[in-house]
């Protein structure tokens, strides 16, 4: 039998009135807050390049890179498209190693160059691992961050030249072990000794005041050797906290999607988690969700994996006095200012501000 017509306008009112009464569910609340922060809300793709945990010294690359981007899934598999079609190199997966060939310079500059699939869309940030590591060891002579950084400067540019290469290399060497791993730390102090000797300027005067700080250092290593043991000397937690700082800002809420690595347990993910969840967050930024993913599922991840790889190659030649000037001018844009960066010499070839090698480093620890 067909409704009439005044009953199924009371059919709808009554409808009406129940709909309005009814508790918010908890997928109504999810909604709600859906519509309210997706403006706010940016998924960013991770992955390093040069990562070898705390060692620092001593090891195959000299420079840490961490690539993040923002860029929709289908943007980034056209990205890779593009790549395989200019390239054409028969690999499964591409990594920053093919567009690092002479031969396919072309494809690298397309990549980065300011009409690219990335420009404005990606960033990199850099760790100088030598400076990281005196950073870490002049932060603990004194209590202000802007003294430890110069402090941690004028060891890197002075160091080698007051100690000789061989010294200064096994002071580094030294250091680098004894806050890896839980050993003795009087063969440290002897070295100390020994370079401290004889030595003048102003790397020997920061030299001659580690003796006096050594029950501090010994303070510092016992907590830091405490299981759950903190790896303070692994550049990946630092570049991840830049990273949420950098598209956090204005509040926007971050979410991020990381290329597997071991470092990052749960553990870990969880402390990055508190860092942003409570007051004051840094920059007033939150991290709202943290989730590892294979690059093969991930196109984003995979084009992050170029960026960081062609970053690290890029500065690192830099470093060495073998800067490619077109290459060079390409990457600035993606450099974070925040860059864990030493190396006075070559920050306005990287087109970083003076100031950056005396910043406080990024991240905890």
């Amino acid at each position: 039998m067909a409704t009439k017509p005044h009953n199924l306008g009371l059919l709808r009112r009554v409808r009406d009135r129940f709909t309005l009464r009814r508790p918010p569910t908890g997928t109504d609340r999810m909604r709600h807050d859906h519509h309210d922060h997706t403006d706010r809300l940016v998924e960013i793709a991770c992955d390093e390049s040069g990562s070898e945990g705390e060692k620092l010294i001593g090891g195959n690359t000299d420079v840490f890179a961490h690539a993040s981007v923002c860029l929709p899934m289908e943007s980034a598999a056209a990205c890779i498209q593009e790549a395989r079609e200019r390239i054409r190199s028969p690999a499964e997966e591409y990594k920053a190693n093919h567009f690092l060939r002479g031969k396919h310079r072309a494809v690298l500059t397309w990549l980065l160059a300011p009409t690219g699939p990335i420009h404005g869309n990606a960033g990199v940030f850099l760790t100088d691992k030598t400076f990281f590591a005196l950073s870490k060891l002049t932060g603990l002579l004194t209590d202000d961050p802007e003294t430890a950084r110069d402090l941690a400067v004028t060891l890197y540019h002075e160091g080698e030249p007051a100690f000789g290469r061989a010294g200064w290399a096994g002071f580094l060497w030294s250091f680098n072990d004894l806050v890896r791993a839980k050993i003795p730390a009087g063969p440290f102090f002897d070295l100390v000794e020994t370079l401290r000797t004889g030595a003048d300027g102003p790397a020997a005067e920061i030299m001659k005041s580690l003796p006096a700080a050594r029950p501090r250092i010994t303070e510092y290593l016992d907590g830091v050797h405490e299981p759950p043991r903190t790896p303070v000397l692994d550049p990946l937690i630092p570049a991840i906290t830049q990273a949420v700082r950098h598209w956090g800002r204005g509040g926007r809420l971050v979410s991020i999607v990381h290329d597997e690595q071991t470092a990052l347990t749960e553990e870990r993910i969880a402390e990055l988690r508190t860092l942003f969840d409570h007051p004051p967050r840094p920059s007033g930024t939150r991290l709202i969700g943290f989730r590892l993913a294979d690059s093969r599922d991930d196109a984003r991840i995979q084009v992050a994996d170029f960026l960081a790889g062609i970053a690290r190659k890029i500065t690192s030649e830099v470093l060495a006095g073998r800067a490619d000037r077109e290459l060079t001018e390409l990457i600035q844009p993606y450099i974070d200012e925040s860059s864990i960066w030493g190396s006075t010499r070559t920050l306005p070839i990287l087109g970083l501000p003076a100031g950056v090698s005396r910043r406080p480093s990024a991240g905890p620890g």
